[in-house]
């Protein structure tokens, strides 16, 4: 009988410590995991929407959004600094990750694509048709990123080099360090036009298009998208790099003009 009661007790403490320690268990809070993407300047608008949206239906998922120029998140991946996901504005910055082992070939993809135009201020900007007319007299600077770090930069400088106009523009040239800077130029005055990718003229209501840079004179936009080997959240990486190729996701690139290329 004694024996029986003894284990009794034995048996609700048991009990007691399985029922406090499902409770301290429940009450802990889930640890929030932190996602550092290093995403083009160009993505800032549709992918601040996004992370709005995706914390929502992931509460346990913060993301952080290191925006700039491509070459320059290129090279701060290939020294060291933090980054789960890669988004850039062009095919070349990536690769360069993959071929240094740093991305994945199977943990890649091409996500989106644009098209580059020239800007002008909205109110009363310049009157230009084509490439040939920022060399006018009235045309004092041109803002362009710089071409060795900002894509934009670089298909400018493609497009305008196939036109012959690079080199007798440099005197008007003004440099950016990313088109969203570019486009600062051209909305303020400092600039009196500026190559920047359509979905940035089409978040700003100070700028207007002046023409679309003819896409046959330069290297096809692309946005693609990998998963930096060095994350120590592979989990939420690999879910947040679909959720970007999800429908839900692309209808908002969409919306802010961009454009989902054909698999």
């Amino acid at each position: 009988m004694r024996r029986n009661f003894k284990s009794s007790l034995v048996l609700l403490g048991l009990i007691i410590i399985i029922l406090v320690m499902a409770a301290c268990a429940k009450e802990e809070p889930q640890r929030k995991v932190e996602l550092t993407i290093s995403a083009a300047a160009s993505l800032t608008d549709a992918l601040n929407d996004i992370q709005k949206m995706y914390e929502e239906k992931n509460p346990n998922v913060k993301l952080n959004f290191n925006f700039g120029a491509s070459g320059a998140l290129q090279q701060q991946i290939e020294q060291g600094a933090p980054a789960d996901l890669f988004l850039s504005a062009a095919a070349k910055n990536l690769k360069a990750l993959v071929d240094k082992q740093l991305i994945d070939t199977d943990k890649q993809t091409n996500l989106l694509s644009n098209e580059l135009v020239v800007v002008v201020p909205a109110d009363g900007g310049i009157a230009l048709a084509t490439e040939n007319d920022l060399t006018k007299a009235e045309v004092k600077h041109v803002a362009v990123g710089i071409p060795e770090s900002v894509p934009a930069g670089n298909y400018a400088k493609e497009s305008l080099t196939n036109a012959k106009l690079w080199d007798s523009l440099q005197a008007k040239s003004v440099q950016g360090k990313d088109v969203r800077q570019v486009l600062q130029y051209v909305e303020t005055g400092n600039a009196d036009a500026g190559f920047v990718y359509k979905t940035d003229a089409l978040t700003s209501d100070k700028v207007k298009i002046a023409f679309n840079v003819d896409p046959a004179t330069y290297t096809a936009i692309q946005y693609p998208i990998g998963i930096v080997k060095a994350t120590k959240h592979s989990k939420e990486a690999e879910d947040f790099y679909a959720y970007l190729q999800s429908q839900e996701a692309l209808d908002v690139f969409v919306k802010y003009g961009f454009s989902v290329p054909a698999k």
